[in-house]
């Protein structure tokens, strides 16, 4: 009866400590690979890790096409209008994309991305935290209109200052999968 009792008390107490060391040792959404994605708020996803060194070479062979959009803040007055336009958004993501060689090639590679301004006096926000930030860019890289790659991250500075740091966190996030 001893020997059950204590066989049933270790078979609890391992179950526990797995459960205990499990969640401690959980890869949260938010956990940070590249340095600079301790900056801001940043979350990314690998769609399809199969693809992922293809859409890299073609990221860097110049074969791709960017899709972009600004979403500018309605209820506030906005900042980023005065500052940043989707011709000089490409143009800083396009500067911060290392070219490694040049290949001809009929696939591409679709960057399609938004950077979108906080508008803080939108009455749907209630959170305190939704306010913190000045707003946040969303990349997906899509191969074959498939997504490949995801990532989200804050922009802090409400002229839109930092977009280009968070653009080439984006780039080196993508580049270091």
């Amino acid at each position: 009866m001893n020997r059950i009792l204590l066989v049933i008390l270790i078979g609890v107490i391992l179950f526990f400590s797995y459960g205990i060391y499990s969640n401690l040792n959980k890869k949260s959404i938010k956990s940070k690979r590249v340095v600079c994605q301790q900056q801001t708020v940043t979350f990314e996803s690998i769609y399809d890790k199969t693809n992922i060194a293809k859409v890299q070479k073609l990221f860097t062979s110049k074969n791709y096409i960017i899709k972009s959009n600004i979403i500018y803040s309605v209820f506030m007055p906005t900042v980023l209008k005065n500052n940043l336009n989707a011709n000089l958004a490409d143009d800083i993501l396009k500067r911060n994309i290392p070219i490694t060689d040049i290949i001809k090639t009929d696939e591409k590679l679709v960057i399609d991305y938004y950077i979108y301004e906080n508008d803080k006096d939108d009455n749907k926000k209630k959170n305190p935290k939704a306010k913190l930030y000045a707003g946040y860019l969303l990349f997906e890289f899509k191969l074959n209109e498939k997504i490949v790659y995801k990532i989200q991250t804050d922009y802090m500075k409400q002229d839109g200052s930092d977009i280009e740091n968070r653009i080439e966190c984006v780039v080196k996030s993508f580049l270091s999968i």
